[in-house]
């Protein structure tokens, strides 16, 4: 393993990290709620049950920091993936032979 790949594999452990540690230190704990869970009591209060319990269910600015994140990683595939593909066409645009303009 050389440096640049250990150097990129902590920075993606960092990152994690910083989620990670807030998630499993609050422990559900904050007061803030978001707009879901509003919308959930009132339900509620309507008369409707959900049809199954969330296997987990963080407080709510960890929510928000876990689909921001969410939302990092798939803008990164997304940028990775239209990267490779416009490298692809440069590269085999670049291999042809241009055209004898005579």
């Amino acid at each position: 393993m050389n440096r640049r790949t250990l150097v990129n594999a902590l920075l993606v452990l960092a990152v994690i990290a910083l989620f990670a540690v807030p998630l499993l230190l609050d422990g559900g704990a904050s007061g803030y709620g978001g707009t879901d869970a509003a919308v959930t009591e009132d339900l509620e209060a309507d008369g409707y049950t959900p049809w199954f319990e969330s296997v987990f269910s963080p407080a709510g600015e960890v929510e928000s920091g876990l689909f921001a994140l969410q939302a990092a990683l798939g803008g990164g595939v997304l940028g990775y993936v239209l990267g490779r593909l416009r490298g692809r066409r440069t590269a085999t645009s670049a291999s042809t032979p241009a055209a004898d303009p005579r």
